[in-house]
Protein backbone atom coordinates (compact mmCIF):
# COMPACT_ATOMS: atom_id res chain seq x y z
CA UNK A 1 0.00 0.00 0.00
CA UNK A 2 1.27 3.73 -0.08
CA UNK A 3 2.36 5.75 2.68
CA UNK A 4 0.05 5.23 5.96
CA UNK A 5 -2.07 8.70 6.49
CA UNK A 6 -2.99 9.63 9.71
CA UNK A 7 -6.52 9.40 9.65
CA UNK A 8 -9.25 10.87 12.09
CA UNK A 9 -12.40 8.99 12.38
CA UNK A 10 -15.91 10.74 13.68
CA UNK A 11 -18.62 8.07 14.08
CA UNK A 12 -17.92 4.28 15.08
CA UNK A 13 -21.66 2.83 15.27
CA UNK A 14 -22.73 0.00 13.45
CA UNK A 15 -21.07 0.12 10.05
CA UNK A 16 -18.18 3.31 11.33
CA UNK A 17 -16.59 0.81 14.14
CA UNK A 18 -16.04 -1.83 11.41
CA UNK A 19 -14.44 0.99 8.64
CA UNK A 20 -11.95 2.56 11.17
CA UNK A 21 -10.96 -1.45 12.50
CA UNK A 22 -10.28 -1.54 8.72
CA UNK A 23 -8.04 1.34 8.39
CA UNK A 24 -6.45 0.70 11.37
CA UNK A 25 -5.70 -2.77 10.22
CA UNK A 26 -3.75 -1.65 6.92
CA UNK A 27 -1.41 0.42 8.59
CA UNK A 28 -2.94 3.67 9.15
CA UNK A 29 -2.53 6.01 12.12
CA UNK A 30 -6.68 5.99 13.73
CA UNK A 31 -7.76 8.06 16.13
CA UNK A 32 -11.55 7.76 16.74
CA UNK A 33 -14.20 9.29 18.34
CA UNK A 34 -17.86 8.61 19.24
CA UNK A 35 -20.79 10.78 20.61
CA UNK A 36 -21.34 6.99 22.87
CA UNK A 37 -17.52 7.05 24.07
CA UNK A 38 -17.70 2.92 24.51
CA UNK A 39 -18.23 2.27 20.92
CA UNK A 40 -15.05 4.10 20.55
CA UNK A 41 -13.75 2.66 23.32
CA UNK A 42 -13.93 -0.70 21.88
CA UNK A 43 -11.35 -0.42 18.90
CA UNK A 44 -8.57 0.88 21.35
CA UNK A 45 -7.75 -3.64 21.19
CA UNK A 46 -7.31 -2.77 17.70
CA UNK A 47 -5.04 -0.12 17.43
CA UNK A 48 -7.34 2.86 17.41
CA UNK A 49 -6.49 5.73 19.32
CA UNK A 50 -9.24 6.82 21.00
CA UNK A 51 -10.28 11.02 21.57
CA UNK A 52 -12.57 12.16 23.87
CA UNK A 53 -13.69 15.62 22.08
CA UNK A 54 -14.51 15.39 18.48
CA UNK A 55 -12.21 17.78 17.57
CA UNK A 56 -9.12 15.81 18.83
CA UNK A 57 -8.96 13.09 15.93
CA UNK A 58 -8.56 16.22 13.16
CA UNK A 59 -5.46 18.03 14.45
CA UNK A 60 -2.97 16.51 12.82
CA UNK A 61 -4.96 14.13 10.35
CA UNK A 62 -4.62 14.11 6.98
CA UNK A 63 -8.02 12.55 6.72
CA UNK A 64 -10.73 12.94 8.67
CA UNK A 65 -13.74 10.61 8.09
CA UNK A 66 -17.38 11.18 9.20
CA UNK A 67 -19.86 8.35 9.62
CA UNK A 68 -22.54 10.31 11.87
CA UNK A 69 -26.03 9.20 11.30
CA UNK A 70 -27.97 12.64 9.97
CA UNK A 71 -26.82 16.09 8.39
CA UNK A 72 -27.66 18.26 11.41
CA UNK A 73 -25.89 15.70 13.38
CA UNK A 74 -23.14 15.91 10.67
CA UNK A 75 -23.41 20.10 10.71
CA UNK A 76 -23.10 19.86 14.27
CA UNK A 77 -19.68 17.82 14.96
CA UNK A 78 -18.40 19.64 11.60
CA UNK A 79 -19.18 23.04 11.56
CA UNK A 80 -18.38 25.89 13.87
CA UNK A 81 -16.01 27.18 16.26
CA UNK A 82 -14.33 24.07 18.36
CA UNK A 83 -15.42 21.85 16.08
CA UNK A 84 -13.94 18.99 13.77
CA UNK A 85 -13.10 21.56 10.65
CA UNK A 86 -12.02 24.05 12.94
CA UNK A 87 -9.08 21.88 13.99
CA UNK A 88 -8.17 20.38 10.80
CA UNK A 89 -4.93 21.85 8.71
CA UNK A 90 -4.97 23.43 5.74
CA UNK A 91 -4.91 20.78 2.51
CA UNK A 92 -5.81 17.82 4.77
CA UNK A 93 -9.05 16.27 3.50
CA UNK A 94 -12.61 15.86 5.19
CA UNK A 95 -14.46 13.18 4.00
CA UNK A 96 -18.29 13.30 4.88
CA UNK A 97 -19.05 9.56 4.71
CA UNK A 98 -22.69 10.01 6.57
CA UNK A 99 -25.81 9.91 4.24
CA UNK A 100 -26.43 14.06 4.31
CA UNK A 101 -29.18 16.04 1.97
CA UNK A 102 -27.14 17.22 -0.98
CA UNK A 103 -27.19 20.86 0.13
CA UNK A 104 -25.55 20.21 3.03
CA UNK A 105 -22.90 18.66 1.60
CA UNK A 106 -22.32 21.35 -0.58
CA UNK A 107 -22.51 24.01 2.25
CA UNK A 108 -19.94 21.61 4.32
CA UNK A 109 -17.50 22.56 1.10
CA UNK A 110 -17.68 25.76 1.18
CA UNK A 111 -17.09 25.88 4.86
CA UNK A 112 -14.19 23.50 4.44
CA UNK A 113 -12.60 25.45 1.69
CA UNK A 114 -12.90 28.89 3.62
CA UNK A 115 -10.33 26.95 6.14
CA UNK A 116 -7.95 25.46 3.27
CA UNK A 117 -9.74 22.25 3.32
CA UNK A 118 -10.75 19.85 0.55
CA UNK A 119 -13.76 18.51 0.68
CA UNK A 120 -14.99 14.88 -0.40
CA UNK A 121 -18.96 13.57 -0.18
CA UNK A 122 -18.36 10.15 0.10
CA UNK A 123 -21.96 8.14 1.81
CA UNK A 124 -21.57 4.42 1.21
CA UNK A 125 -23.69 1.33 0.69
CA UNK A 126 -23.25 -2.27 2.04
CA UNK A 127 -24.28 -2.23 5.08
CA UNK A 128 -22.61 -4.13 8.19
CA UNK A 129 -21.63 -6.97 5.97
CA UNK A 130 -20.00 -4.74 3.59
CA UNK A 131 -18.28 -2.68 6.66
CA UNK A 132 -16.90 -5.62 7.93
CA UNK A 133 -15.49 -7.17 4.62
CA UNK A 134 -14.22 -4.02 3.16
CA UNK A 135 -17.09 -4.67 0.17
CA UNK A 136 -18.85 -1.18 0.24
CA UNK A 137 -19.84 0.88 -2.53
CA UNK A 138 -18.37 3.94 -2.17
CA UNK A 139 -20.21 7.11 -4.26
CA UNK A 140 -17.79 9.94 -3.56
CA UNK A 141 -18.54 13.76 -5.17
CA UNK A 142 -15.49 16.10 -5.25
CA UNK A 143 -12.30 17.06 -6.88
CA UNK A 144 -11.00 14.43 -8.89
CA UNK A 145 -7.43 15.61 -6.91
CA UNK A 146 -8.66 15.29 -3.01
CA UNK A 147 -10.53 11.65 -4.86
CA UNK A 148 -6.98 10.38 -5.72
CA UNK A 149 -5.21 11.67 -2.84
CA UNK A 150 -7.83 9.44 -0.82
CA UNK A 151 -7.50 6.30 -2.86
CA UNK A 152 -5.85 4.47 -0.43
CA UNK A 153 -7.88 5.11 2.45
CA UNK A 154 -11.10 4.06 0.27
CA UNK A 155 -9.92 1.29 -1.03
CA UNK A 156 -9.39 -0.70 1.86
CA UNK A 157 -13.24 -0.10 3.40
CA UNK A 158 -14.47 -1.11 -0.45
CA UNK A 159 -14.82 -0.11 -4.10
CA UNK A 160 -14.91 3.87 -4.35
CA UNK A 161 -16.35 5.83 -7.56
CA UNK A 162 -16.06 9.15 -8.23
CA UNK A 163 -19.29 9.96 -9.36
CA UNK A 164 -18.67 13.73 -10.27
CA UNK A 165 -18.83 17.03 -8.27
CA UNK A 166 -19.30 17.66 -4.55
CA UNK A 167 -23.13 16.65 -3.79
CA UNK A 168 -22.83 14.45 -6.23
CA UNK A 169 -22.12 11.30 -4.03
CA UNK A 170 -25.08 12.17 -1.76
CA UNK A 171 -27.14 12.04 -5.04
CA UNK A 172 -26.01 9.01 -5.88
CA UNK A 173 -26.96 7.66 -2.47
CA UNK A 174 -30.30 8.67 -2.87
CA UNK A 175 -30.67 7.08 -5.85
CA UNK A 176 -29.10 3.37 -3.76
CA UNK A 177 -31.44 3.89 -1.31
CA UNK A 178 -34.45 4.60 -3.43
CA UNK A 179 -33.95 1.34 -5.47
CA UNK A 180 -33.15 -0.28 -2.16
CA UNK A 181 -36.45 0.95 -0.39
CA UNK A 182 -38.78 -0.17 -2.89
CA UNK A 183 -36.64 -3.76 -3.50
CA UNK A 184 -37.24 -4.64 -0.07
CA UNK A 185 -40.71 -3.19 0.06
CA UNK A 186 -41.88 -5.36 -2.84
CA UNK A 187 -39.79 -8.70 -1.55
CA UNK A 188 -41.52 -8.29 1.84
CA UNK A 189 -44.52 -8.24 -0.18
CA UNK A 190 -44.02 -10.87 -2.02
CA UNK A 191 -42.86 -12.78 0.38
CA UNK A 192 -46.47 -11.91 2.64
CA UNK A 193 -47.90 -13.01 -0.66
CA UNK A 194 -46.96 -15.98 -0.81
CA UNK A 195 -47.40 -17.10 2.22
CA UNK A 196 -51.00 -16.28 2.58
CA UNK A 197 -51.33 -17.61 -0.67
CA UNK A 198 -50.51 -20.97 0.40
CA UNK A 199 -46.62 -21.07 -0.61
CA UNK A 200 -43.70 -21.68 1.77
CA UNK A 201 -41.96 -17.95 1.42
CA UNK A 202 -38.38 -19.79 2.39
CA UNK A 203 -38.74 -22.53 -0.56
CA UNK A 204 -40.35 -19.94 -3.05
CA UNK A 205 -37.38 -17.75 -2.32
CA UNK A 206 -34.97 -20.43 -3.21
CA UNK A 207 -37.07 -21.22 -6.33
CA UNK A 208 -36.57 -17.46 -7.38
CA UNK A 209 -32.76 -17.07 -6.93
CA UNK A 210 -30.81 -17.32 -10.23
CA UNK A 211 -33.83 -15.70 -12.44
CA UNK A 212 -34.58 -12.28 -12.79
CA UNK A 213 -36.31 -11.68 -9.53
CA UNK A 214 -32.92 -12.43 -7.63
CA UNK A 215 -31.01 -9.82 -5.94
CA UNK A 216 -28.87 -8.76 -2.87
CA UNK A 217 -32.34 -7.66 -1.55
CA UNK A 218 -33.37 -11.49 -1.71
CA UNK A 219 -31.02 -13.15 -0.53
CA UNK A 220 -29.86 -11.34 2.10
CA UNK A 221 -33.32 -9.24 3.47
CA UNK A 222 -35.35 -11.96 2.43
CA UNK A 223 -33.56 -14.40 4.38
CA UNK A 224 -34.01 -11.68 7.50
CA UNK A 225 -37.51 -12.06 6.83
CA UNK A 226 -38.02 -15.59 6.60
CA UNK A 227 -36.04 -15.74 9.90
CA UNK A 228 -37.49 -13.03 11.31
CA UNK A 229 -34.61 -11.99 12.42
CA UNK A 230 -34.73 -7.68 12.09
CA UNK A 231 -31.53 -6.89 13.95
CA UNK A 232 -30.23 -4.14 12.63
CA UNK A 233 -27.75 -3.86 10.00
CA UNK A 234 -29.66 -0.75 8.33
CA UNK A 235 -31.87 1.02 10.86
CA UNK A 236 -35.58 2.02 9.25
CA UNK A 237 -35.74 5.52 10.88
CA UNK A 238 -32.29 5.76 8.82
CA UNK A 239 -33.98 4.34 5.66
CA UNK A 240 -36.79 7.04 5.95
CA UNK A 241 -34.55 9.62 6.71
CA UNK A 242 -33.32 8.99 3.11
CA UNK A 243 -36.72 8.13 1.38
CA UNK A 244 -37.94 11.37 2.39
CA UNK A 245 -34.59 13.14 1.36
CA UNK A 246 -35.17 12.01 -1.83
CA UNK A 247 -38.47 13.18 -2.45
CA UNK A 248 -37.87 16.37 -0.77
CA UNK A 249 -35.27 16.80 -3.25
CA UNK A 250 -37.48 15.61 -6.28
CA UNK A 251 -39.85 18.38 -5.26
CA UNK A 252 -37.63 20.98 -5.67
CA UNK A 253 -36.69 19.85 -9.09
CA UNK A 254 -40.16 19.39 -10.35
CA UNK A 255 -40.21 15.15 -10.25
CA UNK A 256 -42.87 13.46 -9.75
CA UNK A 257 -41.95 9.84 -7.67
CA UNK A 258 -45.49 7.58 -7.19
CA UNK A 259 -43.25 4.68 -6.02
CA UNK A 260 -40.88 5.99 -4.04
CA UNK A 261 -43.94 8.68 -2.51
CA UNK A 262 -45.51 5.47 -1.30
CA UNK A 263 -42.75 3.28 0.11
CA UNK A 264 -41.02 6.53 2.40
CA UNK A 265 -45.29 6.42 3.19
CA UNK A 266 -44.66 2.72 4.58
CA UNK A 267 -41.07 2.83 6.55
CA UNK A 268 -42.75 6.67 7.56
CA UNK A 269 -45.50 4.29 9.39
CA UNK A 270 -43.68 1.88 10.51
CA UNK A 271 -41.19 4.10 12.09
CA UNK A 272 -44.34 5.65 13.70
CA UNK A 273 -45.26 2.31 14.94
CA UNK A 274 -42.03 2.31 17.10
CA UNK A 275 -40.38 -0.21 14.83
CA UNK A 276 -37.43 2.09 13.71
CA UNK A 277 -34.81 0.84 15.34
CA UNK A 278 -35.59 -2.50 13.90
CA UNK A 279 -33.72 -3.21 10.08
CA UNK A 280 -35.33 -1.97 7.41
CA UNK A 281 -36.06 -5.33 6.25
CA UNK A 282 -38.54 -5.05 9.26
CA UNK A 283 -40.67 -3.29 6.81
CA UNK A 284 -42.35 -6.74 6.37
CA UNK A 285 -44.27 -6.17 9.94
CA UNK A 286 -45.48 -3.05 8.82
CA UNK A 287 -47.31 -4.64 5.86
CA UNK A 288 -49.16 -7.53 8.22
CA UNK A 289 -50.79 -4.70 10.25
CA UNK A 290 -51.91 -2.93 7.40
CA UNK A 291 -53.62 -6.26 6.54
CA UNK A 292 -57.71 -6.89 8.11
CA UNK A 293 -57.21 -8.04 11.75
CA UNK A 294 -58.68 -11.27 10.20
CA UNK A 295 -56.00 -11.98 8.01
CA UNK A 296 -52.95 -10.80 10.56
CA UNK A 297 -50.49 -13.35 12.01
CA UNK A 298 -49.82 -13.14 15.33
Amino acid sequence: MSAPLSVGFVGTGIMGGHMARRLAAAGHRVKAWNRTPEKAQALSDCGVVVATRAMDVAREADVVLCMLSSGPVCDDVLLGSGSVLAAMRPRSILIVMSSIPVESARHQSREAAARGVDYLDAPVSGGEVGAEGGKLAIMVGGEESAFERSRAVFETMGRPVRVGPVGSGQLSKLVNQMMVASSISSVAEALLFAERGGADPAKVREALLGGFADSTVLRQHGQRMIDGNFVPGGPAKYQVKDTSTALALARSIGLELPILGLVDRLFTDMVAHGDGDLDHSAILLELRRRQPSRHRQS
